[in-house]
């Protein structure tokens, strides 16, 4: 098995990007939009994010996108200026391969190297063992859930809640 390149996505990778997403949308709970974005609409989140300084990452195997994963804001409110929140996505042929924990671990690496002090995983559907065990080997915990707060494919889905500190964490004030 090879391993992945991973690196700062770039506009060009947008189109693939948009269709991992969209995939997930159409036919999962890890997400509970409804209706996939076009490219757009991915492209002007993107720039939201990088133009924003947060990491956004893809990993390359066999020169095509296998999966992205990027953080953003957690809360708009100031105070919450040191956390982020993550988001990982595979194509699903690159399920089980360990693109996400290569792409899991350079974000949490590069979201350190940018200040950021938490970070928080809301994962949609708690039927969705992939990514809780994912978060878990890369040192998040959980920390709580919501119950029946989404409705997709006819059914109440629940959110699970997982943090990690990241770098120095809590445990000194941010410069």
């Amino acid at each position: 098995m090879s391993l992945p390149l991973i690196r700062p996505a770039a506009t060009a990778d947008l189109e693939a990007i948009t269709a991992i997403y969209g995939e997930a949308v159409r036919t999962g709970t890890a997400t509970f939009e409804l209706d996939p974005p076009d490219l757009a609409d991915m492209t002007r989140r993107f720039r939201t994010l990088t133009d924003g300084g947060f990491p956004y990452l893809v990993a390359m195997l066999d020169d095509r996108v296998a999966g992205y994963a990027y953080a953003g804001p957690y809360r708009a409110r100031p105070a919450y200026r040191f956390t982020v929140e993550n988001s990982v996505y595979l194509d699903p042929p690159a399920h089980g391969r360990g693109i996400g924990k290569a792409l899991m671990r350079e974000l949490i690496a590069q979201s350190e190297q940018r200040g950021f002090r938490q970070m928080i995983a809301v994962i949609g559907d708690s039927g969705n063992a992939a990514s809780i065990g994912l978060h878990r080997a890369t040192g998040f915990r959980p920390v709580g859930s919501f119950e029946k707060v989404g409705f997709k494919f006819g059914r109440w889905l629940d959110t699970v809640l997982m943090q990690r500190g990241l770098g120095a964490g809590a445990t000194t004030l941010p410069d």
